[in-house]
């Protein structure tokens, strides 16, 4: 009951994540419709109801684009669990400032990468010029696609991709 349902919009555009319990809610309500079934049904004592993997909500809701979180998670993410100065993947990673806050620094996606932590304390609180370190990638905010953001879930179900793709 805890698996995620994708929620589409009016027009198609995905919108959110939620649980296959809220979805069947919204469905029995009558505010969301199934769009696709793919996770066979949840039987009670009385009926059988489908279990969702898509819904399209009746009404359209307006709301601004959705923009990816800064956060360590994120952060990792988009780096692909890759230390940006030596390329060692995996093992015990970190959050490193390129420019370090006491020298002015932001706390901002241009200014974060992730680091092992051998690179980052090699690197401690100076610049990349002073470490004498480069970056294996610029770092910059990822586009925030509805495959990006919603994308990670898509191993649940391959079925999510035509409607995440071209958003």
């Amino acid at each position: 009951m805890h698996e995620p349902v994708l929620v589409l919009n009016a027009n198609f555009a995905p919108i959110n994540i939620c649980t296959t319990r809220r979805a069947i809610g919204l469905v029995l309500s009558g505010r969301a419709t199934l769009v696709l079934n793919g996770r066979g049904v949840i039987k009670t004592i009385t009926r059988t109801y489908p279990r969702p993997s898509i819904i399209r909500i009746s009404r359209m809701i307006k709301r601004p684009r959705p923009r990816v979180k800064l956060n360590r998670r994120e952060i990792f993410r988009r780096d692909h669990y890759t230390c940006q100065y030596c390329g060692k993947r995996g093992g015990q990673l970190t959050i490193d400032h390129v420019i370090p806050r006491h020298l002015g620094g932001t706390h901002s996606w241009s200014n974060l990468v992730t680091a092992c932590a051998d690179c980052n304390h090699r690197k401690g609180g100076r610049t990349l010029d002073q470490s004498n370190m480069k970056l294996i990638h610029q770092p910059k905010e990822p586009k925030s696609s509805a495959f990006y953001i919603y994308g990670r879930y898509a191993r649940f179900s391959n079925a999510w991709i035509p409607f995440l793709e071209g958003w």
